[in-house]
């Protein structure tokens, strides 16, 4: 059987998220160029004058579609840590498998034929994000806390406190707007699915910090110093 050098494992799995985070930003933009070299057409199920991520997906474009919100499963570490760690990963990676789900299923429930049952799938996949995010917040602040020798789970911990809290406050002003004004709900829904896409990005720089672990090194604060 061929080793693998422990500097190097963690490659095995870090390009998850990159891929995810391209196939979701490159659906984003295919669905939005091809609606504006449209000319900006008035679908069946659109409301307002912008469209809504939904109401295109709804259209011709629904397997890119589905393809593209299939494409983005929930990621979890499981860094062998301490039983407050490992419970912390436990719920935020229930919260993103109910992500998970309720992104999947809102892309086969198209508000074209199935409004009621997309935006209680969207409401799913909202809840279910957000609750991952602050497990895992709240995950990387004890972790920061015990090791405040290593500045990049600090680094970790902040990207990913502000960028939740960004787009927790959107999503609060999205889920008011999608019943009083249509526009502002379409301009939301888009800018949330974009930084969705750094979201994503964070775990990529999650997981390089399990480079050159050891299985077990984190149960117990050890003397550390920075790592790279």
């Amino acid at each position: 059987m061929v080793s693998i050098p422990l500097e190097k494992r963690h490659w095995a799995y870090v390009w998850v998220p990159i891929v995810s985070a391209i196939t979701w930003f490159g659906m984003l933009w295919a669905m939005l160029i091809v609606w504006l070299a449209s000319g900006q057409p008035r679908y069946v199920s659109q409301e307002g004058r912008i469209a809504y991520i939904s109401d295109i997906g709804a259209s011709y474009l629904k397997p890119l579609f589905i393809a593209g919100y299939t494409e983005n499963p929930g990621f979890g570490l499981n860094p062998h840590m301490r039983k407050r760690e490992k419970v912390l990963n436990t719920l935020a990676c229930l919260g993103a498998l109910l992500g998970a789900c309720g992104l999947i299923l809102l892309a086969v429930f198209d508000t074209k034929r199935y409004e009621s049952a997309h935006r209680a799938f969207l409401l799913v996949f909202m809840v279910g994000v957000a609750l991952s995010a602050i497990f895992t917040i709240v995950e990387y602040r004890w972790i920061s806390k015990d090791y405040s020798l290593i500045k990049s789970l600090r680094a970790a911990y902040w990207a990913k406190f502000i960028l939740v809290t960004i787009l927790i406050a959107l999503a609060i002003a999205f889920a008011v707007t999608l019943f009083v004004a249509n526009d502002a709900g379409a301009v939301l829904e888009w800018l949330i699915a974009f930084l969705f896409t750094f979201y994503i990005l964070t775990y990529w720089y999650d997981l390089r910090l399990g480079k050159g672990r050891q299985k077990g090194e984190l149960r117990t604060p050890p003397e550390m110093t920075e790592v790279a």
